[in-house]
This record gives structure tokens, C-alpha cells and sequence, in this order.
């Protein structure tokens, strides 16, 4: 799996798992947890991780929906 997207925003997380399930592509948010650990203040960052075969489509269907700013560099 790769890192698609890296936020604190619960917004762009939902936003794009809501994305990603519509287009058919397996999603997995890593560090959700972590909020316990810090206190839920939302200082650290989720990640939203797809299989490296469904990168490119997903990256795609970001850029379509405006939030390619939240893309992760490769």
C-alpha cells in the first residue's frame, strides 16, 4: 500500500474515503488511532493508504473532485 493522503483534517479524510469507496478502490486509514495516545487535540496525521496498482486512478479521482493540494508527492 501507498500514502495517498497525510492529514489532520477529518473532513479530507472522510471526504476521500467517500471517494475511494464510490470508485470501487480498498482504502485504509492508518494513525486513526492515534488521537488516544495524543490526547485527541488532532495534532497528528492520518494517512489514507490504496494498493500501489490503484495509485494513478486514485490520484486521478482527487484531482477531479478539487483536493489535488492533498495529494502525497510520490
Amino acid at each position: 500500500m501507498i500514502e495517498l493522503v497525510r492529514t489532520n483534517d477529518a473532513v479530507i479524510i472522510s471526504f476521500v474515503e467517500s471517494l475511494m469507496r464510490d470508485a470501487g478502490i480498498a482504502c485504509f486509514v492508518a494513525d486513526q488511532n492515534m488521537s488516544i495516545l495524543e490526547g485527541s487535540i488532532g495534532l497528528l496525521q492520518k494517512r489514507v493508504m490504496v494498493d500501489a496498482d490503484q495509485a494513478d486512478q486514485a490520484r486521478r479521482i482527487l484531482k477531479d473532485a478539487g483536493i489535488a493540494n492533498e495529494i502525497r508527492q510520490k
